[in-house]
């Protein structure tokens, strides 16, 4: 749905709904609400990329890039103790992130931003879950876009289904980053990470 990467929705319904899931042998509850992406509760994708993410012993902080309701970034504040940076596009998004966080006592630096947007630091772990419907040229960009926000050994991982794509994004960021492999598959999802810009 549009309004999942819109600015201007707060004149959406709203419904707020309590969710529960585990993860890392942790359990979490969270609010989600209409006008955000799984509204439901956490959606295959995120599972499957939470549970084949390699968090590197030497991380001390992660973006979570398009944090939606704050799933990802929650359960790497929580399970590892980084420091978080949580963004989206989305107003009612950031709002249910910044609840859920005090809800699983996790603290973060939350903000709206338009893809890096807003972004004037490096991390050494930028994790997302792309909004596929923005389409291929801006997915792309986003994907692309890492690498310039990245420490000298960061990574980037992302999850994407194959039938959205899956093939031709990692064909495409072997062609960005010096390092790419597959952390696992599920479900018809890849989690891929990605490590260091090519040189040109």
């Amino acid at each position: 749905m549009p309004h999942y990467f819109s600015e201007d929705n707060h004149t959406l319904k709203s419904n707020p709904q309590a969710i529960a899931f585990r993860a890392y042998e942790t359990d979490f509850t969270c609010t989600t609400d209409h006008g955000v992406f799984a509204k439901g509760g956490l959606d295959r994708g995120t599972a499957v990329l939470l549970k084949y993410l390699d968090v590197p012993d030497a991380a001390r902080n992660v973006l979570d890039l398009g944090c939606g309701w704050g799933a990802i970034g929650i359960v790497l504040g929580k399970v590892f103790d980084l420091a978080v940076d949580m963004t989206d596009v989305n107003p009612r998004a950031l709002e249910l992130t910044r609840a859920n966080l005090a809800a699983n006592d996790v603290t973060a630096d939350v903000f709206q931003s338009d893809g890096y947007e807003r972004i004037n630091k490096q991390y050494d772990l930028i994790v997302t879950n792309p909004p596929i419907r923005i389409g291929k040229q801006r997915l792309y960009e986003l994907l692309d876009g890492a690498g310039d926000h990245l420490t000298e050994d960061g990574s980037l991982v992302f999850v994407i289904n194959k039938k959205h794509g899956a093939d031709s994004a990692l064909k495409h960021v072997k062609t960005v980053y010096e390092s790419v492999e597959i952390l696992g598959r599920q479900k018809g999802f890849q989690v891929i990470k990605c490590k260091k810009h090519l040189t040109t």
